[in-house]
């Protein structure tokens, strides 16, 4: 067939000939693409720049004209082949084809074919006849005459289409296929943790359930929920006593005298330090964020002991973990309020919001309030119902720091054990 009455065997001819193209509206030259209404191919060939092509569009049927790329659209891409991938997006768009232009990934493939670097192209549709005027995406007429023009690779599949215009069979490629089978043979499957733990024959852990169900009822039996009402029962507390530690909460208000950077040196070693001195002594020594959970070893002194103990009668170590947070409390499981015997407060009830008791009366009947406060500030009527005892700290005299803090120590032991015995250390 002449090139000259195929659009897109004539833009080809005049890519490979080198030919100079060139743009007209209404028969007056332009150099304007967008403007143009022509395009023209050499000195005797002017094609309009909307004609369809034989290069078909991704996920279509190829049976009207629509299903198929213009001329502009296949002459743009070639013609900015060498742009970059934006560019070339902005460029179909300012040229007025801001849909249907040649996807990037196909840009590369139809290039190669009109420079006739490559022969066959899957999505060019074959030229059906000779003197055929059919409109791109017709189906072929079946007439004897009618030669197909296609590479012999597609000789079985014209010839289908021949005889069955309406419905087209497929035959694949048998080179593709080849290649289609090494792929295959070279594929990995993927695994995910699920399909990784799969094996190739079922596997009965009857004998593994069996061992294991025991030990898994007594560890249950051992770990009442945080929703069953603590009970006092001499089997029950001790079960508790061993590896129970009490834990002592604080506002986590950045205006509290306790907080938890100084909580440590006061309850531990009787010393009070303001809680932003000591957050620059902490930063300057590299920890500038405090810690959630905070340990305290104190050594009890027996009961029978006076309130200075000698060396014949000095107590066990007795340990308490600090909090200033739910979050915190979490992580002691889900009987930690059990353990809980201490709230400090600062008279501010949104402390109490995330609480399992957040009523400041409930609280305190669970556990002991302390409220702290300078030894100055006047009486805090907010707390008066609350059952609170307050704990006065001097703003200036260190050196009864150690009365202050014994004080808090006898408090919490009388409540301890009158209320929570399990948890102490006899």
């Amino acid at each position: 067939m002449d090139s000259t009455s195929d659009p897109l065997l004539a833009l080809r001819q005049a890519i490979k000939t080198k030919s100079l193209i060139t743009y007209t509206a209404n028969s007056e030259p332009t150099t304007s693409l967008l403007s143009a209404t022509h395009i023209v191919l050499s000195a005797t060939l002017s094609l309009l720049k909307s004609s369809p092509t034989r290069y078909s569009k991704p996920g279509t049927s190829a049976s009207s004209p629509s299903d198929f790329f213009t001329l502009e659209a296949v002459y743009l891409a070639w013609l900015l082949r060498d742009a970059p991938v934006a560019e070339y997006m902005k460029q179909a768009r300012e040229n007025g084809l801001a849909v249907g232009f040649v996807s990037v990934t196909e840009r590369k493939s139809i290039v190669e074919w009109l420079e006739g670097k490559v022969h066959d192209l899957k999505r060019i549709v074959p030229i059906a006849a000779e003197e055929s005027t059919t409109p791109p995406g017709t189906p072929p007429h079946p007439s004897a005459a009618s030669l197909p023009l296609t590479t012999p690779k597609r000789v079985a599949h014209a010839a289908d289409t021949t005889t069955s215009p309406s419905k087209r069979r497929y035959v694949p490629d048998q080179q593709d296929v080849e290649v289609v089978k090494r792929i295959k043979q070279n594929e990995v499957e993927l695994h995910d943790r699920n399909t990784v733990l799969r094996g190739t024959k079922p596997n009965n852990f009857s004998a593994l359930q069996a061992a294991y169900a025991e030990k898994l009822k007594k560890l249950k039996e051992s770990k009442p929920g945080a929703a069953t009402a603590p009970s006092t029962g001499p089997a029950l507390q001790a079960r508790k006593a061993k590896n129970l530690y009490p834990i002592i909460m604080i506002s986590s208000s950045p205006t509290a005298l306790i907080t938890m950077h100084n909580v440590k040196r006061f309850l531990q070693e009787a010393i009070f330090e303001s809680s932003t001195a000591a957050r620059e002594r902490a930063a300057s020594a590299g920890n500038s964020r405090a810690e959630d959970v905070i340990h305290i070893d104190r050594r009890r002194v027996p009961p029978s002991s006076s309130s200075q103990p000698s060396s014949s009668s000095r107590g066990e170590i007795q340990r308490y973990f600090v909090v200033d947070s739910t979050d915190a409390l979490q992580k002691f499981g889900a009987d930690a309020w059990e353990r809980v015997v201490c709230v400090m407060t600062t008279g501010q009830a949104w402390q109490f919001r995330p609480y399992r008791w957040n009523e400041p009366r409930a609280l305190f009947h669970h556990v002991k309030g302390i409220y702290v406060s300078w030894a100055n500030d006047p009486p805090n009527t907010k707390i008066k119902d609350w059952n609170v005892t307050e704990l006065k700290i001097d703003p200036h005299r260190r050196h009864i720091d150690k009365s202050v803090v014994a004080h808090f120590w006898q408090l919490i032991d009388d409540w301890t054990i009158a209320n929570k015995p399990w948890l102490i250390k006899s």
